[in-house]
């Protein structure tokens, strides 16, 4: 069974090879951290009025770079909390769906899901990705809503959602490894 699929398995191999790597974060001054979909420089300055604090860069307290790992944590977490309920608002309004509530997870390996009741549940890397991605994965989880699994209506159900949806699911594919602290 293997020698007959050595071929596809060689071209698997080398497809999830090359896919950027996770990067291991020193939290140092000019290092790079993702927030939809764009890259932002870290500043560690003295006395910011925060622990860490977001604009157009990165400002972290010199004071704090020992906690730097957690205070990136929670201010994704806040920031995917207040985008993604926002997504989800928008897209289930325009398309008629109702839900339960919206969590915030720590999952690593999945981006969202959505249980038998409606809640919907995205991990806070997803804030990461671009915006479009973003909404991907919020209509993927409403989908979910009236399709509880991935048969041919759930995938008719996302594409009338989000007609464009498979350049999303690639980048996700191809990118999920950068998308971690």
């Amino acid at each position: 069974l293997v020698e007959s699929k050595i071929d596809w398995i060689r071209r698997a191999i080398s497809r999830v090879s090359s896919r950027p790597r996770p990067v291991e974060h020193e939290y140092a001054e000019g290092e790079s951290f993702p927030y939809l979909g764009k890259s932002y420089k870290l500043r560690v300055v003295k006395a910011p009025e925060k622990k860490i604090n977001f604009r157009s860069e990165f400002l972290l307290s010199s004071k704090e770079k020992k906690n730097a790992r957690e205070l990136f944590i929670a201010w994704y977490k806040k920031e995917a909390k207040q985008k993604i309920s926002e997504r989800v608002e928008w897209c289930a309004r325009r398309a008629g769906i109702s839900y339960e509530s919206i969590k915030i997870t720590t999952a690593n390996r999945r981006w969202g899901s959505c249980s038998t009741s409606g809640n919907l549940n995205f991990s806070w890397r997803l804030i990461m990705a671009p915006l479009s991605v973003v909404d991907y994965v919020v209509v993927h989880e409403l989908a979910h809503i009236e399709h509880k699994n991935h048969s041919k209506a759930f995938w008719n159900s996302v594409k009338v959602m989000y007609p464009n949806y498979e350049k999303a699911q690639r980048w996700l594919q191809q990118n999920e490894g950068t998308l971690s602290l």
